[in-house]
């Protein structure tokens, strides 16, 4: 019961702010809740703050006992939802899909069903000798992305 109220509040504060989505929720035996959270333009402390205000301030301390963290989703954390990808647009991605291949390269476009990676290999000329470097596109379909990661560049 408890924790149909936590999510009913996480919910109403997830409704107000629509700029922000539920990547995952957990509760434990203790009343422990933990909470990621990943935004449409990021996810700032102040965003943090407010679903843990909209969750804290609605619940009884004197009844209930329990710890609260929300959380934004890390850089280096994978990508869950199709929503998540939209904003990393332009960037680079490392994809492993189900059927075994490991893809790497900008993220150019989104739709409900895919995302298009695009890279540069090198590839041995059609005549002759030597190497000429081709634009190599792959479409990869939700339901075959086993794990796609942000490579963050320094």
């Amino acid at each position: 019961m408890f924790k149909n109220t936590v999510q009913d509040l996480l919910q109403n504060a997830l409704d107000e702010r629509q700029d922000l989505f539920l990547i995952d929720f957990t509760m434990s035996g203790d009343n422990a809740i933990k909470i990621v959270i990943d935004g449409d333009n990021g996810v700032l402390v102040e965003d943090c703050m407010f679903v843990s205000r909209a969750i804290e301030h609605n619940i009884d301390r004197d009844e209930h006992d329990f710890s609260l963290e929300v959380l934004s989703s890390g850089a280096a954390t994978p990508l869950i939802l199709p929503r998540q990808y939209h904003k990393h647009i332009g960037r680079n991605l490392e994809i492993k899909t189900l059927d075994g291949q490991n893809l790497e390269g900008e993220l150019t476009a989104v739709n409900d069903e895919d995302v298009v990676l695009k890279w540069k290999a090198r590839e041995p000329k059609p005549v002759g000798k030597g190497k000429v470097t081709v634009v190599k596109q792959a479409n990869v379909t939700f339901d075959n992305i086993k794990e796609a990661k942000v490579k963050i560049k320094f």
